[in-house]
């Protein structure tokens, strides 16, 4: 099986790059984020108020990690993701350069991935202790009152994805 490499945070040129269909192995930093976090962050944008980080660039995993007691994931996998379709296009507005989840999209959401340059990528679900593994590091970094929709940095190694919607809106699906 063939994989491209690429890096998170995600350059444009890179992204413009793959093609639906193509595997990738992922290195780098992604965040976490689920439904009440991408709220937070829509309601913060449209209001003008501070985000937790600087999207540009930026990859977010629409996941809600199960740890152990040392802070070590033990399973990542991958949320739904038309669950955020309400809050994505204005992500990706604002410098999501990829999403990470399983499931297709809404138009609105491709349409946002082609104004961008941006892509999606889809996870497998079921697989959330491969992607666990692949977690070399986690640190929290924003809503922690949200217990498992709290935002994470991770530091991911060789996090196995498919390119799901590439930036010209080619899809998988």
């Amino acid at each position: 099986m063939q994989y491209k490499r690429i890096s998170a945070p995600f350059d444009k040129a890179e992204l413009a790059g793959l093609s639906a269909g193509d595997r990738v192995l992922l290195n780098g930093i992604i965040y976490t984020a689920r439904d009440a976090g991408h709220k937070r962050m829509y309601d913060a944008i449209n209001s003008g108020g501070a985000l937790p980080i600087s999207l540009e660039g930026q990859g977010i995993y629409y996941v809600g990690a199960c740890f152990d007691l040392s802070g070590k994931p033990i399973s990542a996998g991958p949320t739904t993701a038309m669950r955020m379709d309400k809050y994505a296009p204005t992500l990706y507005d604002n410098g999501i350069g990829a999403s990470i989840g399983k499931g297709d999209r809404s138009k609105e959401v491709y349409d946002a991935i082609v104004r961008n340059g941006a892509v999606y990528l889809c996870a497998i679900g079921g697989a959330g202790a491969v992607y666990a593994h692949a977690i070399k590091r986690s640190s929290l970094v924003a809503f922690e009152e949200l217990g498992t929709e709290a935002m994470y940095k991770f530091e991911v190694q060789d996090f196995p994805l498919i390119v799901a919607i590439d930036s010209k809106g080619n899809s998988v699906f």
